[in-house]
């Protein structure tokens, strides 16, 4: 096998290794299955239950534009336009109990039981890392500092000066550093 055709199954492989993809297979797998569970539920309940104030089958509700509805011997409509707002009520049934179940069976209790491991979990009392910006202010308050050590002619912590050849501390021979002046001057 070649590199290329390796490279391509190890792509392949880490692809379906990633958790979110996995987790994603196993929804459609539990999701499939569930479907069958509602849909016993909503025919063998629900359409009982409308059944008794009317048709045990939402589908057959429909109303007609242009003129009544004719049906013939199949039940196939030969005349009218058929609006099956039935169809439309099953499915917001059918997916108002699958919401309810999925929340209540599975999101409800994951994450009762994630806050339980939180709460249990130790609290970490290190102090978060510092940012780029608590780093660039801390240089900023030493460079200030440095040049206040500087201005004073004391020598500011973390700052190692030496005195220059012509008797300046500053890195130019000045007092003040950087600035290629003395402060008298």
């Amino acid at each position: 096998m070649s590199k290329e055709q390796q490279s391509v199954l190890g792509g392949f492989k880490e692809f379906l290794m990633r958790g979110n993809v996995v987790e994603l297979a196993v929804a459609v797998v539990i999701g499939a299955a569930f479907t069958n569970i509602v849909n016993s539920v909503v025919e063998g309940v629900i359409n009982p239950v409308v059944g008794a104030f009317g048709t045990q089958d939402l589908d057959l509700y429909q109303s007609c534009l242009k003129g009544p509805c004719e049906t013939n011997a199949a039940g196939e409509i030969v005349s009218g336009i058929p609006i099956r707002w039935g169809t439309v009520v099953s499915a917001g049934l059918t997916f108002l109990i699958t919401a309810a179940v999925v929340y209540f069976l599975m999101i409800m209790p994951l994450t009762r039981y994630k806050a339980r491991m939180e709460a249990r979990r130790p609290k970490d009392t290190a102090a978060p890392p510092k940012t780029e910006l608590d780093l660039l202010v801390e240089i900023r308050d030493e460079l200030i500092a440095q040049r206040r050590a500087a201005e004073n002619g004391t020598v500011a912590i973390g700052a190692q000066r030496s005195p220059a050849p012509d008797g300046g501390s500053g890195p130019d021979g000045g007092d003040s550093p950087g600035t290629g002046k003395r402060l008298g001057d």
